[in-house]
């Protein structure tokens, strides 16, 4: 059957059946990968930081001494870790219920959507004559001189007419010679719709979720009853390490984080599965922001200007009224003259001697405690022995002086597991420091 002729001004957009979408794992959908995603990405980041912590890796990159963690903060590690669970236990039963809401993931419209991209290039192509004329070349000379070599690019001078790219196909049960798409203007509109639209979902989210949380950020500093009633838990740490990230009141990390983070999600059009990318980068970032190391090797602390040492100021008493920006960028606490600019390293050096020398006075009164405990229990031994026989008493004398050997000994492995993190506890969970 001869194929005719049918005028269209444009290729025409293909048929397409949506299916249902298969998991990416087999025994999880993908709405519960991307709640379960951030809570593995937290502790993952965080253990690493809690095994430089364990092990001391590399002290020379740490912005606090092991002495500030153990005396200036105001809060053990156990309730950093409850409240830390307490949250992503909520942002998972939020995210739970929003699941239920979500309609169901399909596939099989790629191909209609990249055709759609590539309509929209062809047509853009239409102001390129115009474009031409006004710098004062002539875009028909142009096109006939080059059409015979170059006749991709000569359709493009003339505003997206390729007379020769055709197709076939069936329309109403006959065949037809169609227009087609010019292989660059697919390959465009694939890197449109593949790569360039959802980096910018991702770029958009972000600047999503920093908007949403510096301004909430700054209005729980601000205003004395949100600081008092919700934020001021979270500065109970002063010197922040990883896990720590996420201890705040249930109510403002519900507000700042889950409803932030569920924004961005909305608003950006992204799906579920950039979703997950998404959420597990942003748990990671906020970990990395509180690691308490500045490592010259971290990915997390350079692409963005917002890191550990930025964030770090806003924890400490003289900063906590700047630096208020968080996850990633800065650019609201620059232009909103928010942005901590003195020097600081004076300011951690004081800081650094205070925590120190308190550290110092407290073991040096326990000992002193520890040795006068033991000359009165001797004394009291010596008293007792005048009554007993000589073997006995020797006996006794050496069972107590081993024991006051073990106590100093305790003593200082307790020290030094505190300071060091090297308890044999998971993640330094201990109910007491």
């Amino acid at each position: 059957m001869a194929a005719t002729n049918i005028s269209y001004e444009l290729p025409p957009l293909p048929d397409y059946t949506l299916q249902p979408l298969p998991p990416l794992v087999s025994w999880m959908s993908d709405g519960y990968l991307a709640l379960a995603a951030p809570i593995v990405s937290y502790w993952f980041v965080s253990l690493i930081f809690h095994v430089i912590d364990m092990y001391d890796l590399f002290p020379q990159y740490r912005l606090h001494t092991p002495a500030e963690i153990l005396k200036r903060n105001h809060v053990t590690r156990w309730e950093v870790f409850r409240d830390v669970i307490i949250q992503q236990i909520i942002q998972t039963v939020f995210g739970i219920a929003m699941n239920m809401l979500d309609e169901e993931p399909t596939f099989g419209k790629a191909d209609y959507d990249v055709a759609w991209y590539a309509q929209k290039i062809r047509l853009s192509q239409r102001a390129i004559p115009i474009v031409l004329a006004t710098v004062g070349l002539n875009p028909i000379a142009l096109t006939s001189k080059i059409s015979a070599s170059q006749p991709i690019l000569a359709g493009v001078l003339a505003g997206g007419r390729y007379p020769d790219l055709v197709q076939v196909a069936t329309i109403a049960g006959q065949e037809a010679l169609i227009p087609t798409f010019a292989p660059w203007e697919l390959l465009v509109a694939k890197c449109l719709y593949w790569y360039a639209i959802p980096a910018l979902q991702f770029f958009f989210g972000i600047l999503v979720v920093d908007t949403w949380e510096y301004f909430l950020h700054r209005a729980m500093h601000m205003n004395k009853w949100l600081y008092v009633t919700l934020h001021s838990r979270h500065h109970r740490l002063y010197v922040p390490y990883a896990y720590g990230a996420l201890y705040n009141h249930p109510v403002e990390g519900f507000l700042l984080d889950t409803l932030g983070t569920g924004l961005a999600y909305l608003v950006s059009g992204m799906t579920v599965r950039q979703s997950i990318w998404f959420f597990a980068g942003s748990s990671a970032k906020t970990v990395d922001d509180h690691c308490g190391y500045s490592l010259p090797w971290d990915p997390l602390q350079h692409i963005t200007s917002n890191n550990a040492s930025y964030h770090d100021i806003h924890h400490q008493s003289w900063g906590i009224k700047s630096n208020f920006s968080q996850p990633f960028f800065t650019f609201w606490d620059s232009l909103c003259g928010t942005m901590w600019t003195g020097d600081v390293s004076a300011r951690y050096e004081r800081s650094r001697r205070a925590a120190q020398q308190k550290l110092d006075q407290e073991l040096e009164n326990e000992a002193s405690n520890v040795s006068a405990d033991s000359e009165a229990t001797s004394s009291a031994l010596k008293t007792d022995d005048s009554v007993r026989s000589p073997l006995n008493s020797r006996k006794k004398a050496s069972s107590i002086s081993q024991s006051s050997v073990g106590n100093l000994k305790g003593l200082r492995n307790k020290v030094n597991e505190s300071l060091h993190g090297r308890g044999g506890n998971v993640l330094g969970v201990e109910r007491s420091h």
